[in-house]
């Protein structure tokens, strides 16, 4: 008796532990990043297709086109889609919280670089600071931007002007 008892307790926590595997591996990417590290990762060589969408949870223009590119990634697996969180590094639980209840799949990284008069012109000299903006990155480091909401079919054809 005491062997089975055991035997299912085994079998429990495998599968316990299994089930826990697949859904952090199903869990986004979020961290917290310094400009630096952004812009390295920018500058990372890639077969793919970056766009880099700026972004905050308080920006209602960001929010409505997230699902556009959450869309196009899925359906293109030509582009690598890494949203940049403009909200306070301070209060990280907002952008989580926000990632699980509209399951963003995609990367968030949440700049903790508040000085953006320092770095937004590296980014790209015409921005003014507003968001939504994105920064696409061709596989050769080309580079295209666009300050600005977008819409499903504005989006498409940005991105198919790069291919």
């Amino acid at each position: 008796m005491k062997v089975l008892v055991f035997s299912l307790l085994l079998v429990y926590l495998n599968s316990y532990y299994y089930e826990r595997s697949d859904q952090e591996k199903s869990e986004p990417i979020f961290q917290i990043i310094s400009y630096q590290e952004f812009d390295e990762m920018v500058k990372t060589p890639s077969n793919k297709i970056r766009i880099y969408n700026f972004w905050a949870t308080w920006c209602g223009p960001c929010v409505k086109e997230m699902p556009y590119f959450e869309k196009i990634q899925a359906d293109d697996s030509s582009i690598e889609l890494i949203f940049i969180s403009m909200d306070d590094g301070r209060k990280p639980e907002r952008v989580t919280s926000f990632m699980k209840k509209k399951g963003i799949k995609a990367p968030v990284y949440l700049l903790d670089d508040v000085d953006y008069n320092k770095w937004i012109d590296k980014v790209n000299s015409t921005w003014s600071g507003a968001i939504p903006a994105t920064l696409f990155v061709k596989s050769d480091g080309t580079k295209s931007f666009h300050e600005g909401e977008v819409t499903e079919k504005e989006l498409e054809i940005m991105i198919n002007n790069l291919k």
